[in-house]
């Protein structure tokens, strides 16, 4: 193999497959100086203010000469002096193709009554404010089989009694955005598929008023939906003692289900990365947008998100709306980052974090180009707001920030039942009630943290996997998750303390 990766004829970088040298030769140039893996290297020289290109797109501008050979990054690399808002054309629906021949595809899944489909089997305990996040949590250990074994032995089709609270609600306008984002976070998850039942739990005086929320969002409590506060309970211990005898009361019917043969229609994935480096947009990332491809020519849907994270990017998506309105849209959510972060003080590219540039990544927009593959090629349908229900089938887009733990809160609120997630640095996360497949994007991570990862695309890094055979093990290993088989993250209990709705707006 060779030593870099050239990802397009018109690019001013290669990528370093492996760490080079000073001295070493590649294309009839030689290298200066040390460069990194999945780090860039200038193909011909650069003046300072000339745009650098790799994709074949913009990910930023020279801020000094670079000669020929010479490591790219943060010390001669960066935005310009108009921060990134140069000229993007947004070409609405142009890259609009022709819907794929349906294909079919099965997994085993669970039906619930209404139609809806769940590749897991959970009674959530949800607090509709922090101050009820103790009670609610002390009824879910209740239930757990680390602390006690034989709580759920008699309900082996229950996978757990897990506790999803949170450290808002209260001290916040009652009416305005973020108690919007809360309820209608609550709301998606009260009503999820993988929720067989759900009991929400308050304190009583608090700003998010559980009645309030109900009306709110069309809910009525039933078998399913049981809510009840602490003050109305006489204190924690009662609180405590009543959610228990409620859960013991819904166990029998969550028990009571079985997997069996569903469509891959069913499906619904939220698209992650997190810890990216300058492989995620050579590897895993065009991978799981394969997958997506796939999943979507079988009927499912996938939902890419991270609004800071696609930003210098958005041109590429507006170009597959399949209506304009959807473009603009999508437009119209930038704008609203670019005013969101401007009053706070801060900028759309105060990405990428640390780990990233130590990974190679230099620029918000580097890091942009290679987060949308995730979203593969197919047609983008629908945009929808943070923790909106997804209605529409394919590929969509929703505005979430890029904070993964919010993100993919906002995502299986609006109804993704799995997650797949990449990360070329490490990460240690799962989203309970939704399992998450973690995609490693070089194999030396693979090596090191086995232990989280599920699928090694650093194969194709090596040059032993394509990106298409990767697609299809990604897209197979999803039906298996789907049908039950557990993810790592799973095995090691995370999901719970991953529960982060946005919150936006002065805390009062």
């Amino acid at each position: 193999m060779t030593p870099f990766i050239r990802l397009h004829p018109s690019d001013d970088v290669l990528i370093a497959r492996a760490q080079l040298v000073g001295g070493a030769s590649i294309e009839n140039i030689t290298v200066k100086g040390l460069i990194p893996a999945g780090h860039k290297v200038a193909t011909h020289p650069l003046a300072a203010g000339d745009p650098v290109r790799r994709y074949n797109q913009i990910i930023g501008f020279a801020s000094r000469a670079i000669a020929a050979g010479e490591h790219v990054h943060s010390h001669n690399l960066d935005m310009g002096p108009n921060k990134g808002d140069f000229e993007r054309d947004y070409a609405f629906g142009a890259d609009v193709k022709p819907e794929p021949a349906r294909l079919e595809a099965s997994f085993m899944g669970i039906k619930r009554a209404d139609g809806r489909v769940a590749t897991r089997n959970y009674i959530g305990i949800l607090s509709s404010v922090n101050c009820s996040a103790t009670a609610a949590r002390a009824i879910a250990d209740h239930f757990s089989r680390h602390n006690h074994p034989a709580a759920l032995a008699d309900f082996p089709n229950v996978d757990g009694v897990i506790a999803l609270t949170h450290g808002t609600g209260c001290g916040m306008d009652g009416d305005g955005m973020g108690m919007q984002l809360l309820r209608r976070t609550l709301t998606g998850y009260a009503t999820h598929a993988n929720f067989a039942a759900v009991l929400v739990v308050g304190l009583g005086c608090e700003s998010n008023q559980i009645n309030a929320w109900l009306a709110n969002s069309s809910l009525q409590e039933g078998a399913t939906l049981r809510v009840f506060n602490i003050q109305d309970s006489g204190g924690t211990g009662k609180t405590v003692a009543k959610g228990i005898a409620l859960v013991h009361d819904m166990l029998p019917k969550a028990n009571a289900v079985k997997r069996e043969p569903c469509s891959a229609a069913h499906i619904t994935i939220g698209l992650q990365c997190g810890g990216s480096d300058g492989y995620s947009g050579i590897s895993a990332n065009p991978a799981l947008g394969a997958a997506v491809d796939l999943l979507v020519a079988h009927g499912g849907s996938a939902i890419l998100s991270e609004t800071p994270e696609i930003y210098g990017a958005e041109h590429l998506l507006t170009r597959r709306a399949v209506k304009r309105e959807v473009g603009e849209k999508l437009i119209q959510r930038i704008k609203w980052w670019e005013h969101y972060t401007a009053i706070n003080q801060g900028e759309m590219n105060n990405n990428p974090s640390p780990g990233n540039k130590a990974g190679g990544l230099t620029t918000i927009l580097e890091k942009s180009l290679g987060a949308v593959a995730k979203g593969g090629t197919s047609n983008l349908q629908a945009v929808y707001e943070y923790a909106e229900k997804v209605t529409a089938h394919g590929f969509v887009y929703m505005d979430t920030p890029g904070y993964d733990p919010v993100s993919a809160t906002g995502q299986v609120a609006g109804g993704a039942n799995l997650i797949c997630f990449t990360t070329g640095r490490g990460s240690a996360y799962g989203c309970a009630p939704s399992p998450s497949l973690k995609l490693s994007t070089n194999t030396a991570l693979w090596q090191k943290q086995e232990d989280d990862i599920d699928i090694n695309c650093g194969e194709i890094i090596d040059g032993t996997s394509s990106v298409a055979e990767m697609g299809r093990r990604i897209f197979d290993r999803v039906l298996a998750t789907a049908s039950g088989e557990k993810s790592k993250s799973e095995l090691h209990g995370y999901g719970q303390n991953e529960f982060v709705p946005w919150q936006v707006g002065a805390v009062m």
